[in-house]
């Protein structure tokens, strides 16, 4: 829909954009359409997909064969940091293949990385904001092994408290992630928006759609674990597929025409 211009007399201030952009009512199932939507982008764009895969899995070889050959927990937890700083750029450039594709053109890495570096300063602070979420979390870890420490030959009963306890821990800071990232980093691509607003309204959108995030949430999950199981080959796939995917998401539960696109 094309937005007419509007004439403002002098001395008279333009509306201002809202604090949170509106957001529509989901199906419990909508998931299993975004999966869709985004397995069609990846058939679509196969090679563009699975470069995409293919750098993340390297990463993810690269943290493990580190993570098992010094066996710190300091140079692990740098390595995680720098992963969460990696991680959102190179989804914005799956975003970007949908949006070209969404757009009828022919998807190019080299417009992927121009995404990129347009959006840098918004994703540099999305970014921050997660090393500050993940060092917290690593904090709460660390007093939780202060708190219940489980030493060799523990009883089974502490082990489940123990167990219990950082499972609950964890789902809590996974929440705080999920919500704050959902809709914000392709929102962030598709529009002029400000990193507070964009993670916002991600937040309004999945706490009015909890049944429909759940879901979602659950199918993400069940993407690490196959590709877990798989040796992480499964990233090649997996990840594009649910990248292309969350840009759908986005596209069909937010409703961001009130701010204008980037050019």
């Amino acid at each position: 829909m094309v937005t007419p211009i509007q004439h403002h007399q002098p001395g008279i201030q333009p509306d201002p954009l809202p604090f949170v952009a509106p957001c529509h009512q989901l199906k419990t199932t909508a998931a299993f359409h975004w999966i869709k939507l985004g397995w069609q982008d990846f058939k679509r764009a196969p090679r563009q997909s699975i470069t995409y895969g293919f750098i993340i899995m390297l990463l993810s070889y690269i943290s493990s064969f580190c993570a098992l050959e010094f066996g710190n927990f300091y140079s692990v937890l740098s390595l995680v940091l720098s992963f969460l700083l990696l991680g959102p750029i190179i989804a914005i450039g799956l975003y970007s293949i949908s949006s070209q594709l969404q757009e009828g053109k022919q998807p190019a890495l080299g417009y992927c990385l121009r995404e990129g570096r347009l959006h840098f300063g918004n994703i540099g602070v999305f970014s921050l904001m997660l090393m500050v979420v993940f060092l917290i979390w690593a904090r709460a870890a660390s007093m939780l092994h202060v708190f219940y420490p489980i030493e060799s030959g523990a009883s089974f009963e502490s082990f489940i408290t123990f167990l219990s306890i950082g499972t609950s821990v964890g789902a809590v800071f996974a929440f705080i992630i999920f919500t704050a990232s959902a809709f914000s980093l392709p929102m962030i691509m598709d529009r002029k928006v400000d990193t507070v607003t964009a993670i916002i309204t991600s937040i309004n959108a999945v706490l009015h759609n909890k049944k429909a995030m759940l879901v979602w949430s659950i199918c993400i999950f069940l993407s690490v674990l196959l590709s877990v199981a798989t040796a992480l080959i499964g990233l090649l796939i997996f990840l594009p597929v649910i990248g292309h995917a969350t840009w759908h998401a986005y596209k069909e539960t937010i409703d961001a025409s009130q701010w204008p696109r980037h050019i």
